[in-house]
């Protein structure tokens, strides 16, 4: 039967079409092939010749977050004719699904099939994950039915990967469903259950005006899961360096492998759920749920107190969650880059003079201590610094120069609102500041722009 499939597969027209090296298609990443170059020529240019090699290469781009390139390696091992396994493919889809690049992903499961190459029940987990991460549940479905098609059971994760895929969309009607079918199957729910239950019902659209009295009852009945119910993370997924927490697309993904007591992975339940009251913006319901953490014996780890922080400055408390950062500050515990982001962020918030002040004056501190801001980091708050319309837009400009001074080159987004809003302060045209965005501006935009696509 799946051998038959598979022919259907390949009749259909799913084959690939070989591009020619020179191809203007042929992104300019990639190192171009010219036969009429001697083998030694060949050598020096090609960085991979074989599929071991190929596997270094993948991985080696994974590990960088250079997701959009996986593409083009394939493009590349398919003109020198080297032939994928199952292990590369497997790397493939593992990368398209960290970089939610969904329509990759599924390409990738199409050449996997054309070649004769049966996806497993693991790989099936990384394609519904995919999905998760961009919000299509109905994919995340066909994929469950296709695993029938191809006699491919589905295990435990299976399920927990669809219904948090399901949850990611806001789909309570299917995430409850899929709880009912695992409830009929006599499998308890583990805590990652309990976390997807959370995140359907804060996705939920429009949201129910009991969402947060919900998300309280879960953390309670979450207490309960069973050990024995306990989910086992497969040996491949550690080899490829998956953690069930980005498997199931969980708000601490990011932060799991952080160091210093960052997460205390048993509060996976309580992590959740004080992210879904931060996005909520619900305090009654986050100090409801910091209280039964107490009543529990547990203390929040720094993960927690950072939605706690988040929580009330997005509420507009900025005393509260100054105070909650600076308590945890003076602890004793493990200083976290995280944490003074958070406080700068939230205190951008409505742009007030003094949440603008204290936005400032954080990142100096934060400076003082050495701590630096990585690309994303200071992607993420030059975007938010660049939307102040009043002001002497210090937050802003001090933001570029800390990214400027480890030489960090921004995102094109956040260049061109930073760019917009000093142009919006009528700078002179010879500033010198002015002129170096404007440069590092039309430098990105030529970049990213082309035949087809608005500058």
């Amino acid at each position: 039967m799946k051998q038959l499939l598979l022919l259907r597969s390949i009749l259909s027209g799913n084959g690939r079409r070989i591009r020619c090296p020179s191809s203007p298609l042929l992104p300019s990443a990639v190192i171009r092939r010219n036969f009429s170059a001697s083998p030694e020529q060949l050598a020096k240019r090609n960085y991979a010749n074989n599929v071991s090699e190929y596997n270094t290469v993948l991985s080696s781009l994974t590990t960088q977050r250079r997701y959009y390139l996986l593409k083009d390696v394939y493009d590349d091992m398919m003109l020198d004719g080297v032939q994928p396994t199952r292990d590369v493919f497997h790397l493939l889809i593992v990368g398209t699904m960290k970089g939610a690049r969904l329509q990759d992903a599924f390409f990738f499961r199409d050449e996997m099939k054309t070649m004769g190459l049966i996806p497993d029940v693991n790989l099936y987990n990384y394609l519904i994950s995919a999905c998760g991460k961009c919000k299509n549940s109905d994919r995340a479905i066909q994929i469950l039915e296709e695993m029938k098609i191809y006699d491919v059971k589905p295990n435990g994760q299976t399920y927990v990967c669809l219904l948090n895929a399901c949850a990611a969309a806001g789909r309570l009607d299917r995430v409850y469903a899929i709880v009912r079918d695992m409830t009929a199957a006599a499998a308890g729910l583990n805590k990652f259950c309990y976390a997807g239950l959370i995140s359907a019902h804060k996705n939920r659209t429009p949201l129910a005006d009991d969402t947060a009295a919900k998300i309280i009852e879960l953390v309670e009945q979450s207490k309960g899961w069973s050990s024995v119910e306990a989910s086992k993370i497969a040996a491949e997924n550690v080899m490829v360096g998956v953690s069930e927490e980005e498997l199931y697309n969980l708000p601490t993904a990011e932060y799991i492998y952080r160091r210093g007591g960052f997460i205390s992975r048993q509060l996976t339940v309580y992590h959740v759920a004080f992210h879904a009251c931060a996005d909520l913006r619900n305090v009654e319901a986050m100090e409801a749920i910091l209280e039964m953490l107490s009543k529990d014996g547990k203390t929040p780890d720094a993960f927690i107190i950072m939605q706690i922080m988040r929580c009330y400055l997005r509420a507009g408390d900025i005393d509260r969650g100054l105070k909650t950062f600076e308590e945890y500050m003076s602890s004793g515990k493990a200083p976290h880059i995280e944490l003074y982001v958070t406080l700068v962020e939230g205190a951008m918030i409505g742009y007030t003079p003094r949440g603008m002040q204290l936005a400032q004056e954080t990142l100096v501190q934060m400076t003082a201590r050495n701590f630096f801001l990585n690309s994303k980091m200071g992607n993420d708050l030059l975007l938010v610094a660049s939307g102040e319309k009043e002001g002497g837009y210090i937050t802003a400009n001090y933001i570029w120069d800390l990214m400027r001074a480890r030489k960090i080159v921004p995102s094109f987004p956040a260049v061109e609102a930073y760019y917009k809003g000093l142009k919006d302060r009528e700078v002179p045209e010879d500033d010198p500041r002015l002129f170096g965005v404007a440069k590092i501006y039309n430098d990105l935009n030529s970049k990213f722009s082309g035949p087809g696509r608005p500058k």
